[in-house]
C-alpha cells in the first residue's frame, strides 16, 4: 500500500499544503498519524487497520487547531460578506476534524473499548468548547447575518437558500444572539451535557455486557429452540464455561429466551436484569445522570428563548410543536391500548389453563404471545426462520433495490475494515457508474452497542463539479451463525435489515451540492420515511418468493407459510404499538418540563405511565435509565418520529401497492423527490411532490390493525405538556 500523505488545501486563505508520510514526517505533527492523512486506500475509505487508539486524541487536537485557523480566516476576511466567501467557506471548513471524529464516534458505537471510551470522555469538553467557539464567534455571526438580511438581493438557488437558512439558524439556535454572560452559561451547559451523554451510553453498554444468566441444568432449557440452546452453549464456551449455557442481555439472546423458555422464574430473572439496567445503585447507575441532562436541556432551552427543550427541538421538525406530537400520539393511543388489553386478556386466559392465576407480567407476554400465535395461526416462528438466512435476506434486499432503483452490489475483499465480521460492498448503477461504498456489520459483540443503525464515514457532496461518492455503514445485532447453521433471522430481524437498508439508500443515492444537506441530513421525523417504506416490501408475497429460500434445500417459502404470515400481520400490534407510544410519551414528558425535575426518575416514569393508563403487563419500549435514543443519541424529544414517519411510509407505499410493487414511475419519483434531495427542501413539499397529496393516517391504522378495534374512552391526560 502506498504511504499515506497528509494534504490540506485551505481554500479560504490560499493554497497551503502540508505533507506527512512515513518517509517525510511533518515536524508539527511528529509521529505519523493515519488520521491526519488523506486516505490513499481503495475508494478513499478510512485506513481502519492502521488506526490505533493513541492516534485519536492528537489527531483531534491538531484538527481543532486547523479548523480554528480556517474560521479565523473567514471571520477576518476584509471583503464584503457574500455567499461564497462566508457560507460556502463555512461549509467547507473543518473537513479534517469532521473526518476524524466521524471515524472515532462511529467506532465508539460499533467497536469500542475502555480506552476509546476514556478518550471520548476526555475529548467531549474540548469538542463542545470548539463548537461553542464557532457558533458564539461574533465576527463570524455578523458576516452570516449580513448575508441573511440581504438574501433577497442575492439571487440564490433553492439549495443555496436552504444552506444559508441552515447556517443562520445553527448560529441562532446555538446562542449567537445571546449576551456575554448568557454565552458563558451556555458553554458550561454544553460542556456538561457532552460528558453526561457519553457516560449514559457507556453505562448501558457496561450493564448489558456484565450480566450473564448461567444455566447448568439442561432441564431448565425446556421450550427453547435447538439453535438458541446451541448459541448459548457457544457463548458459554467463549467464556470458558464449557458444558454450561449462557444467556445475555443482548437482544439476540434475551428476547428468544423470553419468547420460548418454559421456566417462568428464569424468565423473570433475566427480564428484571434487562429492565433494571442503569437502575441498580452501582457505578453504572444512570438516574442522577438522567436528571442532570433533563434539567440542563431545559435550562439551555430557556436560555435560548424556548419554553422547553421539546419546543426547542420541534421547531426544526415537521411536527413543529409538542402539542402537535401529543395530538398524534393521543389519536393512536386509544385504539392501541384497547387492542393491547384484548391481547392481555387472551394471555391471561392461557395462563389460567397453565394453572397460573397471577396477573400478566411483562416476562409472560412474549412467551404466551408465541403460544397464541401458534394456536391461532398455526405459525411457529421457528418454522419461518430457515427461510430467512442472513445471506438470503441480503440478496432479497439487493433484488428489491435493483428492481426499484437499478442498483447493483459487488462485495469487495481488499478494502480496509474495522472488524472481521464486517463486509464491504461497492454500489453501482445498472450501467456500472459508481454510487458509493456500503459497510455492513451484523452480529452482536461486547464492543458494540445494542440496536441497529445507519451511519456514514463520508457523506455525498459535490466538489469541483464532480460528485463525491458516499461511504455508508449499517450496523445491526442479529443472531450469529452457529455450528452447522448460518445466521437465521426472525421476521422482525428481517424487517430491521430492510429498514436500515432504506436509511443506507438515503445516504447512497443523495445527489446534492452541499454535505450539510446531504442524505439523511433531514428532520428526524422525516428521516424514517426512506427506512420504514423499505420494510413494506419485506412481507409482500411477490417479494418473499424472490428471497425467502430454505437455507438447506433452497426451497421457496410455501404459499401456506406466506398466508399464515399475512394473517398474523396485525397480531400483537396492540403490544408493539403501545410499548412504542409509551416510550414516545415518556420522552416528550421529560422534555416538555418547564420546571426542574426534582424527583427520582422511577416515580416520574411511573406517574407518566399511570397518566396514559398503561397496563402493568407492558413497560415502555425503553425505560428511562437505558433509554439511549434520547439520552445518548439524537432523538431527545424526537422518539415519536418513527410513528410520524409511519404515517408517511404507509401512505407512500400505497402509491406502489395500488399500482404495482415495482412501479418504475413511482420508484423514480421517490428516488428523485425524496432519496436524492436530502435536506434541500421542505419535507412536506417534497412529500407532496412525490405523492401528489398530503398523507392519510388510515393506511397506518389498517397496517397495525387498529382501525377495527372496539375502543373504550381511554384518552390520555397530558399534564406534563403544560
Amino acid at each position: 500500500m502506498k504511504p499515506y500523505k497528509y494534504l490540506i488545501v485551505l481554500t479560504i486563505t490560499g493554497s497551503i499544503t502540508m505533507s506527512c508520510n512515513k518517509e517525510n514526517k511533518a515536524e508539527s505533527f511528529g509521529e505519523y498519524n493515519p488520521l491526519l492523512a488523506s486516505y490513499e486506500t481503495p475508494y478513499q475509505v478510512p485506513p481502519f487497520e492502521q488506526i490505533e487508539n493513541r492516534h485519536y486524541k492528537p489527531a483531534m487536537l491538531e484538527a481543532i487547531k486547523l479548523h480554528d485557523k480556517e474560521l479565523k480566516a473567514i471571520a477576518e476576511n476584509k471583503e464584503q460578506p457574500d455567499f461564497d466567501n462566508t457560507i460556502v467557506a463555512l461549509e467547507n471548513s473543518g473537513t479534517l476534524l469532521n473526518n476524524i471524529t466521524t471515524v472515532f464516534y462511529n467506532l465508539n458505537s460499533a467497536n469500542t473499548n475502555e480506552e476509546m471510551q476514556a478518550i471520548a470522555q476526555e475529548m467531549a469538553p474540548e469538542l463542545a468548547k470548539h463548537k461553542d467557539n464557532l457558533y458564539l464567534n461574533e465576527k463570524l455571526f455578523a458576516r452570516v447575518k449580513q448575508i441573511w438580511d440581504r438574501q433577497l438581493q442575492l439571487n440564490l438557488s433553492a439549495e443555496q437558500a436552504k444552506l444559508l437558512e441552515k447556517k443562520y439558524k445553527e448560529f441562532i439556535r446555538n446562542g449567537a444572539a445571546l449576551n456575554t454572560e448568557q454565552k458563558e452559561k451556555l458553554r458550561k451547559i454544553n460542556e456538561e451535557l457532552s460528558v453526561l451523554s457519553l457516560k449514559f451510553g457507556d453505562n448501558v453498554l457496561a450493564e448489558t455486557n456484565e450480566y450473564a444468566l448461567v444455566i447448568k441444568d439442561k432441564e431448565e432449557l425446556a421450550g427453547l429452540p435447538e439453535e438458541v440452546i446451541q448459541a448459548a452453549a457457544e457463548e458459554a464456551t467463549a467464556r470458558d464455561k464449557e458444558g454450561k449455557w449462557i444467556f445475555t442481555l443482548h437482544n439476540s439472546s434475551v428476547m428468544p429466551f423470553l419468547q420460548y423458555a418454559d421456566n417462568r422464574k428464569l424468565r423473570e430473572e433475566i427480564w428484571n436484569a434487562y429492565q433494571m439496567r442503569g437502575n441498580n445503585g452501582n457505578r453504572y447507575d444512570n438516574r442522577i445522570n438522567l436528571v442532570k441532562m433533563v434539567n440542563l436541556r431545559a435550562e439551555r432551552a430557556k436560555l435560548l428563548g424556548y419554553e422547553s427543550h421539546a419546543a426547542y427541538v420541534l421547531e426544526e421538525r415537521m411536527a413543529k410543536t409538542p402539542e402537535n406530537v401529543y395530538t398524534l400520539l393521543d389519536k393512536l393511543w386509544e385504539p392501541a391500548l384497547a387492542k393491547a388489553k384484548q391481547e392481555e386478556a387472551d394471555i391471561k386466559e392461557l395462563m389460567r389453563k397453565d394453572g397460573i392465576n397471577d396477573e400478566v407480567q411483562p416476562y409472560d407476554w412474549r412467551y404466551y404471545t408465541e403460544k397464541i400465535r401458534q394456536q391461532r395461526f398455526s405459525l411457529d416462528e421457528q418454522e419461518l426462520k430457515p427461510y430467512f438466512s442472513l445471506e438470503n435476506v441480503r440478496e432479497g434486499v439487493f433484488m428489491v433495490t435493483n428492481k426499484l432503483y437499478g442498483l447493483k452490489f459487488k462485495e469487495l475483499k481488499d478494502v480496509p475494515k474495522y472488524h472481521e465480521d464486517v463486509t464491504v460492498w461497492e454500489v453501482t448503477e445498472n450501467d456500472g457508474r459508481h454510487v458509493g461504498i456500503l459497510y455492513m456489520d451484523f452480529f452482536p459483540r461486547a464492543s458494540k452497542k445494542g440496536g441497529a443503525w445507519m451511519t456514514s464515514y463520508r457523506k455525498q457532496k459535490m466538489a469541483n463539479s464532480e460528485r463525491v461518492a458516499p461511504v455508508i455503514s449499517i450496523v445491526c445485532n442479529f443472531s450469529k451463525p452457529t455450528a452447522g447453521k448460518p445466521s437465521l433471522l426472525t421476521f422482525d430481524e428481517t424487517t430491521t435489515f430492510f429498514h436500515e437498508f432504506g436509511h443506507a439508500l438515503h445516504g447512497l443515492l443523495s445527489n446534492v451540492n452541499y454535505e450539510s444537506l446531504s442524505g439523511t441530513s433531514v428532520y428526524t421525523d422525516f428521516v424514517e420515511l426512506p427506512s420504514q417504506i423499505m420494510e413494506n416490501w419485506a412481507a409482500e408475497p411477490e417479494v418473499l418468493k424472490m428471497y425467502a429460500k430454505h437455507y438447506k434445500t433452497d426451497e421457496t417459502i410455501p404459499d401456506e407459510l406466506i398466508a399464515k404470515l399475512q394473517k398474523a400481520a396485525t397480531f400483537d400490534q396492540g403490544f408493539a404499538t403501545t410499548e412504542y407510544l409509551a416510550a414516545s410519551y415518556l420522552d416528550l414528558n421529560y422534555h416538555s418540563l418547564t420546571e426542574p425535575l426534582t424527583q427520582n426518575v422511577v416515580p416520574f416514569e411511573k406517574a407518566a405511565m399511570d397518566k396514559i393508563g398503561l397496563t402493568n403487563a407492558i413497560i415502555p419500549r425503553y425505560r428511562s435509565t437505558y433509554y439511549n435514543h434520547i439520552f445518548s443519541g439524537g432523538y431527545s424529544a424526537g422518539y415519536y418520529s418513527y410513528i410520524w414517519s409511519g404515517v408517511l411510509d404507509t401512505d407512500a407505499f400505497e402509491a406502489f401497492k395500488s399500482t404495482s410493487l415495482f412501479n418504475p414511475e413511482k420508484a423514480s419519483a421517490f428516488r428523485t423527490q425524496i432519496l436524492e434531495k436530502g435536506g434541500t427542501g421542505d419535507p412536506t413539499v417534497m412529500y407532496r411532490k412525490f405523492r401528489g397529496a398530503d398523507p392519510s393516517i388510515e393506511p397506518l391504522l389498517e397496517k397495525r390493525g387498529l382501525n377495527t378495534v372496539k375502543q373504550d374512552k381511554l384518552a390520555p391526560k397530558n399534564e406534563f405538556k403544560k
